[in-house]
């Protein structure tokens, strides 16, 4: 029941990080799974984003496999509603009084700011699983080739996913 409620806190906490996505939550999540309560390694949680980007849904979904791994179905459902519920309310709230807000002259200027917030939340979310998900220069290199097809062509990232899941079983043997 205390790890439960832990994972309750920690996730309601998150939900609240998640300006500009799920992403910008990262670094504060492996830290607190990983480095603080230890329900996860870094590759735990590294394999489990990666299978949350990989499932159809909303990539943070993730979360649920966090929630399966630390406390069973109870823990996923848990984990589920403490992340999503928090910032749900909050966004309906904030969108009303936001609407409200049309025309007030600070609009603008916080919205700018919070951009550039989030810019720099997906950024941290970004540096900190390629530290634990890019292993020596041959991830190195699928990372870096991924990213320089997907800017030069914008084509659909599943056929790029299954070829670097080809090479990396080719060259991690």
């Amino acid at each position: 029941m205390k790890q439960m409620v832990g994972l309750i806190g920690v996730f309601a906490y998150l939900s609240l990080l998640t300006i500009g996505g799920g992403m910008a939550a990262y670094p504060e999540m492996k830290t607190l799974t990983v480095d603080t309560f230890h329900w996860l390694t870094a590759d735990q949680l590294v394999r489990l984003y990666s299978i949350g980007q990989m499932a159809p849904g909303p990539n943070m979904m993730m979360i649920a496999g966090v929630g399966q791994w630390v406390a069973g179905p109870l823990g996923a459902l848990a984990v589920t509603l403490a992340f999503f519920l928090p910032t749900g309310l909050l966004t309906l709230w904030v969108g009303r009084v936001w609407a409200h807000l049309g025309g007030w002259p600070w609009r603008a200027s916080i919205q700018r700011a919070l951009s550039a917030v989030s810019i720099g939340l997906l950024l941290g979310g970004v540096i900190s699983i390629a530290k634990a998900a890019v292993v020596g220069w041959a991830g190195a290199a699928i990372a870096i080739a991924v990213f320089a097809v997907l800017m030069a062509t914008h084509m659909n990232p599943l056929p790029l996913m299954a070829l670097a899941g080809v090479a990396g079983a080719v060259l991690f043997r």
